[in-house]
């Protein structure tokens, strides 16, 4: 074990040219990262889950109810033991061959058989009020750690000048500010790690765990080699839209459409901004070529640039998903006022809508006229008129 760990924490792959880990001791006159320090993340990633499921009951619930939102789920589907043994078994979207198979076998209308097995889909799904405690919960976490950010940043040389992220790197002494931003991002990471395989299950689920991972190897990888400086521009700068995507996912469920549609734009226009403008301008040309300049390449020095490469490369990947979105919302909407939210039925994580449920007949006999001469009967090239739900 002993030289295992002398090669993993091998001073040649870690530290620039010269620099040995007996250089970055503390000592009475200057703080360094350690990297003991990132074991204080796990119970500081436990006191935040509790801290959110606190939050989620009495406040963000409360909340909730105020703005008229319902705790009840979708629609239950009738029992049905044979489309049940179907739907478990077999497959949750039947096709045309197996719902005429199952039109003649039940004696139902097709667009009866589509609408069980849409309500039976959406009765796993957790309800609006517990999507709303969530978001509430993320809109509050992510606004309080982004004006402590900004804050902190204000009062550092290397927010106006990131050239002082590499000036006597790597001896620059860890503050109780930038220590306390590091771990508190860190640990809410982690708590993301464990919470999204008990949080509402999303389309993008595996690039969601990508990103988590990537998140907290780049912030435990960057703390451990004293690249935290320009860690937390980079902390300061993915904060700044997500915020704004909580609350139009907030607005959204409240059926506030207006609001909702202003804050999915503003957080369009952030997020594009940010991360496929400032982002590779502003940091990437600061790790790239200002270090380049400063300090000189060595092996973590590519590993790191190598993650944040890996962020941008997910940075491209959703802002390719909103430009989608907002160009799908213009061409449907060109006949009336514009919506963001506004998406084809196919072009969603099969989060659908209770209306057409609402107003159709409930399940019965096979009527004379049929109502399946055509690819658009159903769910099939159904076109939203409410809100679309942004978890996917």
């Amino acid at each position: 074990m002993a030289g295992i760990l002398a090669w993993f924490w091998n001073e040649r792959f870690w530290l620039p040219h010269n620099v040995t880990w007996a250089d970055l001791k503390n000592t009475e006159e200057a703080t360094f990262p350690q990297a003991e320090d990132l074991y204080l993340a796990f119970p500081v990633a436990f006191c935040i889950f509790m801290v959110r499921l606190i939050f989620e009951r009495f406040i963000a619930k409360p909340c909730a109810i105020a703005l008229n939102i319902q705790a009840s789920g979708p629609q239950i589907a009738q029992p049905n033991a044979i489309l049940e043994k179907v739907f478990t078994a077999i497959t949750k979207h039947p096709d045309e061959k197996r719902l005429e198979g199952l039109s003649k076998q039940l004696d139902w209308d097709v667009r009866s058989i589509q609408r069980w097995f849409r309500q039976r889909r959406n009765q796993e799904k957790p309800s609006t009020l517990t999507r709303f405690c969530e978001s509430m919960w993320r809109f509050s976490f992510y606004l309080y750690v982004f004006i402590y950010g900004v804050r902190f940043l204000k009062q550092t040389p290397w927010l106006w000048n990131t050239r002082h992220c590499w000036y006597n790197y790597p001896y620059q002494p860890l503050t109780a500010d930038l220590h306390y931003y590091y771990i508190l991002e860190l640990s809410f990471y982690w708590s993301l790690m464990v919470s999204q395989f008990t949080d509402i299950k999303r389309k993008d689920f595996g690039i969601m765990f990508l990103h988590h991972l990537a998140s907290i190897f780049l912030l435990s990888f960057s703390y451990v080699n004293n690249m935290a400086r320009v860690g937390t521009l980079v902390l300061c700068l993915h904060d700044s839209a997500d915020a704004l995507l909580e609350a139009a996912k907030m607005a959204n469920y409240a059926k506030f459409q207006k609001m909702c549609d202003l804050l999915f734009v503003m957080f369009a226009m952030v997020f594009i901004t940010t991360r496929l403008g400032i982002f590779p301008l502003w940091v990437l040309n600061t790790t790239l070529f200002e270090s380049w300049e400063i300090v000189g390449p060595y092996p973590s020095w590519w590993v790191f640039n190598l993650l944040l490469l890996l962020v941008q490369g997910l940075n491209c990947f959703w802002s390719y998903l909103i430009v989608k979105i907002a160009w799908k919302a213009v061409s449907k909407g060109k006949a009336g006022k514009w919506n963001p939210l506004h998406v084809s039925k196919d072009d969603r994580s099969d989060i659908e809508s209770s209306s057409e449920d609402e107003d159709s007949e409930p399940p019965g006999k096979k009527p004379h006229t049929s109502t399946t001469t055509n690819g658009t009967s159903g769910t099939n090239g159904y076109l939203l008129t409410g809100p679309c739900s942004m978890d996917d």
